[in-house]
């Protein structure tokens, strides 16, 4: 994100009345949403524990040494004391060090063989510390979230699995997966995503441009954005959507004031294209 414009757009959402923030080391602007956060607690807006800020383990991070000091150094750049929420963001590991994204001579990723079950178990010990309140995953599918259920002596279980959903991308299996084992599932791109196609599959129309959402929205004077976050809290889902416009930041946390019907439900739910924007081909 341009210099401060991160700052500005956190400090603009927690006035707003967003308590969820979601970041990542690998955003490069974990230092200004801390300092967003800590100029918040300084006005006297909220207090620590009114935040819930989730932090995610990059693919470098894997082996079960690196954890812990990979999430120190989130905590030193946040500049508090724990995060709330501390995931595994990918279920795959790229070779450790301090090149983000290794790639060799032919510009093919270079991975790592990990073994998340050793990581989960790292993940737990940052718990039992006090440096995450919580632990989850990200981009987990069944079979892998299972290999931690399934783990010997398993001491926590992952709280939640952030992935994709919205409208196109409902995870209907995942989903009813997730809640038998109370998990709960945070959705990111819940309003689509931008239309870049270095990292995004323009195949799926626009999603805020559906007539579905639209005719939805014009009968209680909504968007379609605020119509398709509404479906995802309706259905148990957590949203995170992302915006750097005041205004839009505002209007998408206008969706507490209204309810869509088991029929609209339905209707939204039909959308499905079982498609992901986000098809990390990584």
């Amino acid at each position: 994100t341009p210099k401060g414009s991160c700052l500005e757009s956190v400090k603009i959402a927690i006035d707003t009345g967003y308590r969820h923030i979601d970041g990542a080391f690998v955003y490069y602007n974990e230092h200004e949403v801390g300092q967003a956060i800590r100029e918040k607690i300084a006005e006297g807006k909220i207090k620590r524990e009114d935040i819930f800020y989730c932090g995610k383990l990059w693919n470098t991070c894997h082996p079960p040494e690196l954890v812990r000091p990979t999430l120190e150094k989130t905590l030193k750049i946040l500049q508090l004391d724990y995060v709330d929420l501390y995931i595994i963001e990918l279920p795959m590991a790229f070779k450790p060090g301090d090149v983000i994204y290794p790639k060799d001579e032919n510009g093919k990723f270079i991975y790592h063989e990990t073994d998340l079950c050793a990581t989960w178990e790292a993940m737990e010990a940052c718990k039992d510390a006090g440096l995450a309140k919580s632990i989850g995953v990200s981009n987990f599918n069944r079979r892998q979230l299972e290999m931690i259920l399934n783990k010997p002596g398993l001491k926590y279980k992952p709280v939640s699995n952030q992935v994709e959903c919205h409208p196109y991308f409902t995870q209907p299996k995942l989903l009813e997966f997730c809640r038998k084992h109370d998990i709960v599932i945070v959705g990111y791109s819940p309003l689509g995503t931008s239309r870049d196609e270095t990292w995004v599959n323009v195949s799926s129309p626009p999603l805020l441009k559906d007539p579905v959402l639209n005719a939805i929205g014009k009968k209680y004077n909504k968007t379609a954005a605020q119509v398709a976050l509404r479906f995802s809290i309706q259905r148990g889902v957590v949203v995170i959507p992302k915006s750097f416009n005041p205004q839009r930041i505002r209007e998408n946390f206008q969706i507490f004031d209204f309810s869509l019907t088991e029929k609209e439900m339905k209707e939204i739910e039909a959308l499905n294209k079982n498609v992901r924007y986000v098809e990390l081909l990584m």
